[in-house]
């Protein structure tokens, strides 16, 4: 793989945690400013339980695919579950714990990857959308 190319897996990975309706789901590639990963996905649970149910969920997911974590951190608690694959880490925010770690602003640098299930999530969101959009400056 070249530094340019994205790994053809990654959707995978991102298909795992759409399907338990995650929210604000982004991926994050970090080659290149940090050798602990090539990508960070992240993403929201909007309850404990809901962030407990889709760490579960992407773990038994990507078994099937014969991709199995190198640890796990976390998933006690519900607030933030970390899912290490190697290349990949997996970040499950409860979504006040996200918004006080603040992981997308300590990596702003960090090119954000659309993916195909990405993409298809952002699509069924703005058909879903029946309410005002407010903009504030």
């Amino acid at each position: 793989m070249t530094k340019e190319s994205i790994d053809p897996q990654l959707d995978l990975y991102v298909q795992a945690v759409v399907a338990r309706k995650a929210q604000d789901v982004i991926v994050l590639d970090v080659r290149g400013l940090t050798s602990i990963a090539d990508y960070f996905i992240i993403c929201s649970g909007r309850s404990n339980r809901q962030v407990n149910a889709i760490a579960d969920h992407v773990e038994h997911f990507l078994r099937k695919e014969k991709i199995h974590p190198l640890s796990v951190e976390g998933n006690t608690d519900g607030h933030w579950v970390l899912i290490d694959y190697g290349h990949i880490l997996m970040h499950v925010f409860y979504e006040e714990t996200r918004r006080f770690y603040d992981l997308e602003g300590l990596w702003m640098d960090a090119k954000r990857i659309s993916t195909a299930s990405l993409k298809a999530q952002h699509r069924k969101e703005a058909d879903d959308f029946d309410g005002e959009e407010v903009v504030v400056d």
